[in-house]
């Protein structure tokens, strides 16, 4: 006899557009199994897997290529010059920058925030503000901090008991006329979506200059940062299904203009003499020493690939398959999940099992092929205001599929079976 169709699964099929079989496909290391199962890979809030395409790329780079940039006239150091700069100017497109002056390769978006906080810090004065969320990842909170040594105050824009940010209390800390606003424009522990364009004409009205941390939001929705209007972004390539070691910062291209070398030598001189140095144009003003040439060059082609999908296609497709999780987990008892409803968040579900700490349940699901990250996702102060030290977090990506999502909620239920917790 056959059974009847849950809401969840044809609400799926109904909606659900893209062909994941083929992609997954495009993937070698997900062919791999894990204990004997199939690998469910649910951790692409901290790092994506990477197509063939991408590989294929940075090989074809060290095989026939490889070479210093901007240091030769020889064919290889011209050819490797051309490829990495086009790399700039790929990932200029992608993001709705003017050109590649704009984009700066750094080693990830910690890097490029610390880059900021770098420079800009030196602008300020003692007693000036710099204001951020409690959403925030800690590369966009540390850095921050580090600067009360000089007598800057840092406010932190509080989050709803649902998880949201809370606009008012925003706005408050507003009217102390921060000279930096910089927050996430999605929470990596909790997928929370903020209000972007809201939030930067709000500072950019108060006068401060606005800084987005686009990790979590580049990789999985479009992003145009001219409609946006935020003066910089940093992101990394290895949560868009580009290789690691290779980050993004974005700025306007007269702000970055402004704003003093972070790191020096190598391509970023212009003239040297015994007692004095000028500074190459942009970009290369801020890639100091020998760049990461195979990084750039894998980044762009993950660009391709993803250009090729279509921005909105995986938002759709990673949206839905949320929605279809978040139906399973309901039907569990005994778990509680954080964070807003799905419409108001990207496709992350952050919860933990009654009885059960994270570690433990990570650690079952582990041995039945699905991998999730547990712990605090280097956001100790939501989960404090949270009243929780750590949570199992599950993330989506455009070669995931409601199968994954099946064996999310099996390896839940083994492992309230294994503890014996189950309602």
């Amino acid at each position: 006899m056959l059974r009847n169709k849950t809401k969840s699964e044809i609400s799926w099929k109904e909606k659900s557009s893209m062909n994941t079989e083929k992609i997954r496909k495009e993937f070698p290391i997900l062919r791999r199994k894990i204990n004997g199962r199939r690998l469910v890979y649910l951790d692409n809030t901290a790092t994506t897997q990477k197509p063939a395409s991408v590989i294929e790329a940075i090989t074809e780079y060290y095989e026939h290529h490889n070479a210093n940039v901007h240091r030769g006239i020889y064919t290889l150091s011209q050819e490797a010059s051309e490829k990495y700069e086009e790399a700039h100017e790929e990932t200029a497109r992608f993001i709705g920058a003017q050109n590649g002056e704009e984009i700066v390769f750094t080693r990830n978006a910690t890097e490029s925030l610390n880059l900021l906080a770098f420079t800009l810090g030196k602008e300020l004065k003692k007693g000036d503000h710099v204001l951020v969320t409690l959403l925030e990842h800690h590369s966009n909170l540390v850095p921050w901090q580090q600067l009360k040594e000089k007598g800057i105050h840092l406010d932190i824009a509080r989050v709803t008991p649902e998880g949201l940010l809370n606009e008012r209390d925003f706005e408050e800390k507003l009217s102390l006329k921060p000279k930096l606003v910089s927050f996430t424009a999605a929470s990596n522990a909790l997928g929370t979506r903020l209000p972007q364009k809201k939030m930067i004409k709000a500072a950019r009205d108060s006068g401060a200059t606005t800084i987005v941390d686009g990790a979590q939001a580049v990789p999985h929705e479009p992003v145009n940062v001219q409609k946006l209007g935020m003066d910089f972004m940093a992101f990394s390539g290895h949560k868009m299904l580009g290789p690691t070691g290779i980050g993004v910062l974005y700025g306007k291209k007269e702000r970055l203009e402004s704003l003093p070398p972070f790191l020096t030598g190598g391509d970023m001189i212009d003239t040297v003499t015994e007692e004095k140095s000028t500074w190459n144009a942009l970009p290369w003003k801020f890639e100091a020493g020998t760049p990461n040439v195979a990084g750039g060059i894998g980044l762009a082609a993950a660009i391709k690939y993803l250009n090729g999908v279509g921005m909105e296609a995986v938002a759709e497709h990673e949206q839905k398959l949320l929605q279809y999780a978040t139906n399973q987990l309901q039907e569990i008892p005994g778990i509680r999940r954080y964070g807003p409803s799905p419409e108001h968040k990207l496709g992350i579900i952050s919860f933990n099992v009654n009885g059960i700490h994270a570690h433990d349940v990570a650690s079952v699901l582990d041995q039945n092929g699905v991998q999730v990250r547990s712990g605090n996702h280097c956001a100790q102060p939501l989960l404090n205001a949270l009243g929780i030290k750590a949570s199992v977090r599950a993330s989506f990506y455009l070669y995931n599929d409601r199968p994954d999502v099946d064996a999310l909620v099996d390896g839940i239920r083994s492992a309230q079976k294994l503890f014996k917790v189950t309602p």
